[in-house]
């Protein structure tokens, strides 16, 4: 499979052959079931138990081997000791990077761009795939609200519009436009669905999602998913409603399979069906093989309910045979468009090196336009290279490569990882002295013994650039925070650095987004830079000082403080929604006030009701201005379109990236709706003075959603719009969908 560039795709035309039937009639049950296994292969060696199986057709694919021969040993056994002779599937949890790490998801996210989310996890695939790896758990498309939530930083935020582009950019990154294309590996959707809505932000908890909520926020990323051709589909470990996901048989045989058409192949997480018995809803192994297997789950990962109990079930007649032919039909079917059955073997020689320039290249970029500038005072940034003598780099994350991937990575090297530290001095080598001092131990160190140090070398330096955060470990699966401030003594750290007068840059490595409010005062810039993989320290050194502009945008909403979680901005209004001008605080109250609810509205009396920073914020060097919203008819046609412009402006005195958004709202309808809902985006790159003309248009079909009666489209009536840079501003406009 010769390639020369990560963008060459050759498609390969499949040949016509009935493999799979004649497979499907030549299998015993035995190996039927066996399809339908996926087992942990990371036993060095590889154990003499996995090879029997292998070899006796009872293992379909394997999870957690990740080098060339290991994998081609693995297929050599299926292939010329099985009877059959069925190659493997072979996967692993590719999530932003192989061996070149881009940023966490939730970074990738706030680059809003979806064709440098495809090209990233075109960079994944050809490393895996050039590995043996023919099989990604990736994208998780679950709407994340709750930051407290560990796997947020898998996630690509709160929005469905804006999870729904990015996770089809990405599976379009793994899977090319054919699975027989050189380095395309199948792509995984996951979780179906609802875990990004888990109780308390806590990990594997329980999720109540109604129907509306589960139908037009967390199942439509999915859906377009599958539009999209992705390969196959992992279930959600959460309870939904009372039903488990991996048992709910009204969403994956329903939704999934017959609403949506789907045909590929749906796997468990990992040991999912057993777990049906720690969540009540089966009573040991047996019962909940045959709640999983009835509800369409094909594969089992990392479990042995199937293997052990599929059999006797058929045997009984609880589970039809018909259903396991389907299943492994499936499997199957995928293996096939894989072109394993041809070629189940690598080699790397056919594929570019790991971390080859152009990886690391779009590894690099994709960081620059993940950062989101929050903050920066006086226009502090970019800083003048030219002017500084000394530079302090202070913090536990300015070099801690292993922490700077982020979570999720298990190819990632830390040796490959370029800091913020060394960065820095590559660019300064005789140019400008950089004093290091970490001030902490790591991020969660609470002793202020390295304090002294770290003031010392600030009081001797121009700036102060200071990086904060998470370490990679707090984040991710099963590592949710119910405290989601600065770790450790850093909130102390940043204050006692502002306090010696000079200079402080801040920036934030972190898997999730963080409560900054008490932050934000310490500091004269603030870059939140998630956590950016193996190029993040070039691309925050080549932001800071102005080489590259920020652009990012937050795709997801930042809170005050932990109580007001959840927040998000695609809410609803409520029938008191809250006024500025009526908003009464803490201190606003006299004591001894009466009680009373007369005038009062959604808001907390600490805290107001509008968050730290919105959905879609993010600042640039240039300083943008919208103006002359203009729309083509004030009426939309059932079959129509409205095109609406405005008028874009770089008032500032740097160049600047910009992202416009289009938000609207359903002011009366059967259900109610959000009060805004972002809809379309572009982005605009323009030099001082310069302005651009903002076009966008709109259909009935961008109006729909799943309305009371249960049925999918739009209703007739009164919108608003708004034509934005974030969620919380805006031109605004108004229009009128009219009847068919």
């Amino acid at each position: 499979m010769p390639t020369s560039t990560l963008e060459t795709e050759n498609p390969v035309a499949q040949a016509e052959h009935d493999v799979v039937a004649r497979l499907l009639a030549s299998m015993t049950l035995a190996e039927k079931i066996g399809q339908l296994q996926q087992v942990d292969a990371s036993c060095e060696p590889i154990s003499e138990e996995l090879r029997v199986a292998i070899a006796a057709g009872r293992i379909g694919a394997v999870i957690n081997r990740s080098d060339p021969q290991s994998c081609n040993a693995l297929q050599k056994i299926a292939v010329t000791e099985s009877r059959l002779g069925i190659p493997l599937l072979i996967g692993r949890d590719v999530i932003h990077g192989f061996r070149s790490i881009a940023p966490i998801p939730i970074g990738q996210a706030a680059s809003w761009n979806c064709d440098l989310v495809r090209k990233a996890a075109r960079v994944a695939a050809l490393e895996a795939r050039s590995q043996g790896v023919n099989w990604t758990f990736s994208p998780m498309i679950d709407i994340a609200r709750d930051p407290r939530w560990g796997r947020i930083a898998e996630s690509f935020g709160e929005d469905p519009f804006l999870t729904a582009k990015l996770g089809v950019a990405m599976i379009k990154g793994y899977q090319t436009d054919h699975l027989l294309n050189p380095g395309a590996i199948a792509s995984c959707a996951k979780h179906f669905v609802g875990y990004g809505a888990s109780e308390s932000g806590r990990d594997y908890n329980t999720t109540n999602i109604p129907t509306n909520e589960l139908r037009n926020i967390y199942l439509q990323p999915f859906r377009q998913a599958v539009e999209a051709g992705v390969a196959t589909l992992m279930t959600s470990f959460s309870d939904l409603d009372g039903v488990p996901a991996t048992a709910n048989k009204p969403l994956i045989d329903g939704v999934l399979r017959n609403d949506w058409g789907f045909d590929g192949l749906v796997v468990s997480d990992w040991n999912a069906i057993k777990e049906l018995i720690e969540h009540g809803l089966s009573a040991g192994p047996r019962d909940a093989a045959m709640e999983a297997a009835l509800a369409g789950v094909d594969m089992e990962m990392a479990g042995d309910a199937y293997a052990s109990h599929l059999e006797s079930l058929i045997t009984a007649g609880l589970v039809p045979v018909h259903k396991i032919d389907a299943m492994v039909e499936r499997v199957l079917r995928l293996k096939d468009s894989l072109g394993l059955f041809e070629q189940p073997y690598v080699d790397p020689q056919h594929f570019p090196p790991l971390l080859s320039p152009e990886a690391l290249q779009i590894c690099y970029q994709m960081a620059v336009e993940s950062f989101v500038l929050l903050k920066n005072d006086a226009s502090i940034l970019p800083l003048n290279a030219e002017t500084l003598k000394s530079v302090a780099v202070i913090g536990p994350l300015a070099d801690a490569p292993h922490e700077q991937m982020g979570t999720w990575v298990f190819d990632g090297q830390a040796t490959d990882t370029v800091t913020p530290l060394q960065a820095l001095r590559d660019r300064f080598a005789d140019k400008a002295t950089i004093h290091f001092a970490p001030g902490l131990a790591n991020s969660r160190d609470r002793k202020t013994a390295l304090f002294d140090e770290a003031e010392r070398v600030v009081r001797d330096s121009d700036v102060a650039l200071v990086f904060l955060g998470e370490e990679s470990i707090l984040s991710g699966e099963a590592h949710s925070r119910a405290d989601i401030r600065l770790p450790g003594a850093q909130s102390l750290l940043l204050e006692r650095l502002k306090a010696l007068g000079k200079p402080v840059i801040t920036v934030i490595l972190a898997g999730r987004p963080l409560v900054l409010g008490q932050d934000l005062p310490n500091t004269d810039a603030l870059i939140f830079g998630w956590h950016p993989g193996t190029m993040g320290g070039p691309a925050i050194v080549d932001v800071l000082f102005g080489d590259q502009c920020p652009c990012g945008k937050l795709p997801v909403t930042f809170p005050k403080s932990v109580g007001q979680v959840p927040i998000y901005y695609n809410h609803k209004n409520t029938g008191r929604p809250p006024i500025p001008a009526e908003i009464v605080l803490i201190d606003d109250i006299a004591v001894g006030a009466k009680q009373t609810s007369l005038g009062m509205s959604a808001f907390y009396l600490d805290d107001g009701y509008q968050p730290l920073f919105p959905f879609g914020f993010g600042l640039s060097y240039g300083t943008f201005e919208l103006s002359d919203l203009w729309l083509s008819h004030s009426g939309l046609p059932a079959d129509g379109t409205l095109t609406l412009q405005a008028r874009i402006t770089n008032i500032g005195n740097r160049r600047g990236t910009e992202t416009v958004q289009l938000y609207i709202r359903d002011r009366a309808a059967s259900l109610t709706r959000p009060v805004r809902e972002l809809k379309a985006y572009q982005r605009y790159n323009l030099s001082p003075g310069e302005t651009a003309t903002v076009r966008f248009s709109l259909t009935a079909d961008d109006l729909s959603f799943y309305r009371r009666d249960g049925t999918f489209g739009p209703e007739p009536g009164s919108f608003l719009l708004w034509v934005a840079t974030h969620s919380a501003n805006g031109l605004e406009g108004t229009f009128e969908l009219l009847s068919a």
